[in-house]
């Protein structure tokens, strides 16, 4: 199982991770082509189009969104 930061924009708020058994090359073959549309004006996306996607594309491979990690801390 694979952690992935996705990073689509400028905007560091808007990152997110994937939990997954597949590839950086088999997410970034899904994902950059919807994430160029949108830059050339044509359809608009947000993350869970993103994930949809790669469900679509792999649909027997586990793939999970995780926006924000919970941390453990000894004080």
């Amino acid at each position: 199982m694979n952690i992935f930061k996705v990073n689509t924009t400028a905007y560091e708020e808007e990152d997110f991770y994937i939990q997954s058994s597949l590839t950086a090359k088999q997410i970034t073959d899904v994902i950059k082509p919807i994430v160029m549309a949108e830059r050339l004006g044509r359809d608009e996306y947000d993350n869970s189009d993103l994930i949809n996607a790669l469900t679509d594309a792999y649909p027997r491979k586990k793939i999970d969104i995780i926006y924000d990690f919970e941390t453990i801390s000894w004080q």
